[in-house]
């Protein structure tokens, strides 16, 4: 993995970073590690490139547990977006995917795993404010807690 903070936006508190996945790299452990060390509370993530195998998932709200769906082949990062937030756990990745497959068909849902090939080109923009992940039992999911955040919470 290769990274370079591209954007400050004049000392606002916000900033771009490119980050360059390589050949083998799992890319959900690798952001998740890369979150970490930037110590990022508020972003998005937009990303391409593709994957020698992966896995998505599918919230199943009965057993409130994600659905593993395997994709045993290479495929395309058509679409990869998400959010990362923090936590009780540090920075928390969501992020979902549209893989295409060689014969045109996809599958999509929560990135859950990721092993690249030949790159994942990622964008990363921090904004200065603070997003907390509260975990709701009734879900059994973590999700973003207005209440918990800075700025000013409408609606």
């Amino acid at each position: 993995m290769q990274w370079k903070h591209i954007d400050d936006s004049a000392g606002e508190g916000s900033s771009t970073f490119v980050v360059v996945l390589d050949v083998g790299d799992e890319a959900v452990a690798t952001l998740a590690a890369f979150a970490r060390e930037h110590e990022l509370e508020a972003a998005q993530v937009t990303a391409v490139g593709a994957f020698e195998r992966a896995v998505v998932g599918w919230f199943d709200r009965d057993r409130n547990d994600y659905r593993r769906i395997p994709v045993d082949e290479q495929c395309e990062a058509l679409s990869l977006v998400g959010d990362i937030a923090g936590s009780e756990k540090g920075p928390q990745l969501h992020l979902h995917a549209v893989l295409g497959l060689s014969d045109g068909t996809t599958r999509g849902g929560h990135l859950m795993e990721g092993h690249v090939w030949p790159t994942l080109e990622v964008i990363i923009r921090e904004s200065p404010a603070q997003l907390r992940k509260t975990y709701r039992p009734e879900f059994g999911l973590a999700l973003i807690d207005l209440a918990r955040s800075n700025g000013e919470v409408g609606g």
